[in-house]
């Protein structure tokens, strides 16, 4: 690279003239010209004669990116200005190859892909384990439900075989409303009869005629609709249990899981 004087700046009394990155970088560790030696400090230094300045900016001058391959040469006062713009400059900044948005000096594009790649792998093998983890969860969601299912099969089976069938006489006197200390009696009788406690407040639950399967609410006064039901008699009460073990053969809008209780006024046996 060809050195000129840029930003010449001036000795006070010899005159002599520097380029000022070179004379700070010379008083750094000295406090005299150069040439003769006579003390100068920074603060002194004042800009060069204009006449020299403009003999040095007509100097023609090669890029500072020739070693890069630019084979340009322009006047001095006009250098700054290529430099900043020469597609040779490894410190041009120009957009990131991978579109990232940032703009990146060319002497970075190598550092800045090989970001991008690792970036790029270490999010595709997370995805990988997102992906395994997601179905090992979906796999975990079908056991615990296998799970639950049985439990809640076993459960009802308990309750099925710790209660007598029942017949219902008088469909008619059904009571679709019961109360809260109707419901409360019917509840303590079932599970006094062996029904685990949790499944009798569940088949409770569905003891009021709002929660009852759609078709029986929707055809309630039809006899042959709910005559076929296997009930389950509450031992000490006018009540019966409907459990969806039992009850299979039955439409599914006459269904509800695990079951739900039917209070009578009357005609339980």
């Amino acid at each position: 690279m060809f050195w000129c004087v840029r930003r010449p700046l001036q000795a006070p009394i010899c005159e002599h003239a520097f380029c000022k990155a070179c004379i700070n970088e010379w008083l750094s560790g000295k406090v005299s010209c150069p040439i003769d030696r006579k003390v100068i400090t920074p603060n002194e230094l004042k800009p060069a004669a204009r006449v020299l300045r403009n003999l040095l900016s007509r100097l023609l001058i090669m890029c500072d990116n020739a070693s890069s391959g630019c084979a340009a040469v322009v006047k001095l006062e006009h250098l700054e200005i290529h430099q900043q713009g020469c597609e040779h400059n490894p410190k041009r900044s120009v957009p990131c190859e991978q579109e990232c948005g940032p703009l990146v000096p060319t002497n970075e594009f190598e550092d800045q892909n090989g970001l991008h790649s690792e970036i790029h792998r270490i999010v595709e093998t997370k995805l990988r384990r997102m992906d395994a983890m997601q179905l090992e969860l979906k796999e975990i969601h079908r056991d615990v439900g296998v799970l639950r299912s049985r439990a809640e099969e076993t459960e009802a089976k308990s309750c099925r075989d710790s209660l007598r069938r029942a017949t219902v006489k008088h469909w008619g006197a059904m009571i679709s409303n019961p109360d809260s200390v109707l419901q409360a009696m019917v509840r303590i009788a079932l599970t006094e009869s062996g029904c685990p406690s949790h499944l009798s407040v569940q088949l409770m639950e569905n003891a009021h005629e709002s929660r009852w399967p759609s078709g029986l609410r929707a055809n309630r006064v039809c006899k042959k609709n709910y005559e076929d039901y296997v009930c389950k008699r509450i031992p000490g009460t006018q009540a019966v249990v409907v459990l969806a073990i039992d009850n299979h053969h039955m439409n599914d809008d006459m269904i509800l899981s695990p079951g739900f209780v039917m209070i009578f006024a009357h005609g339980v046996e």
